[in-house]
């Protein structure tokens, strides 16, 4: 199983911590990578328990949109059809934002790397 998710059957090191922490942009202390190799590892322990499981025969589970389309839930909501329509003039909501490049919004810089 482990080969799948690209880790060794070693499991996850060290090294592919900080790598998860820096893809994910979190700051781990020396103190919090240990743990939290143990909780990766942990959980691909279980999906990996999970794979062992005989499937056959069990059919697939539906999605969600296929379950609910257009049908009355159980607490009376329906969804609406999903239907293509005409959104808001593009014009008109670069006019009235703040800054604008004409066709993309302009927003402060919130993230530093």
């Amino acid at each position: 199983m482990n080969e799948q998710v690209g880790v060794s059957q070693a499991g996850v090191s060290i090294d592919d911590v900080k790598r998860v922490a820096e893809l994910a942009n979190l700051e781990l202390t020396a103190e919090e990578e240990p743990r939290m190799q143990r909780d990766l590892n942990a959980i691909l322990g279980h999906i990996g328990q999970l794979n062992e499981l005989d499937t056959t025969g069990i059919p697939a589970m539906a999605q969600v949109g296929e379950m609910l389309g257009g049908a009355v839930h159980d607490h009376g909501e329906a969804l609406r059809e999903d239907l293509v329509r005409h959104s808001v003039d593009r014009a008109a909501v670069m006019a009235a934002a703040p800054e604008t490049d004409g066709r993309f919004f302009k927003v402060p810089k919130v993230i530093e790397r």
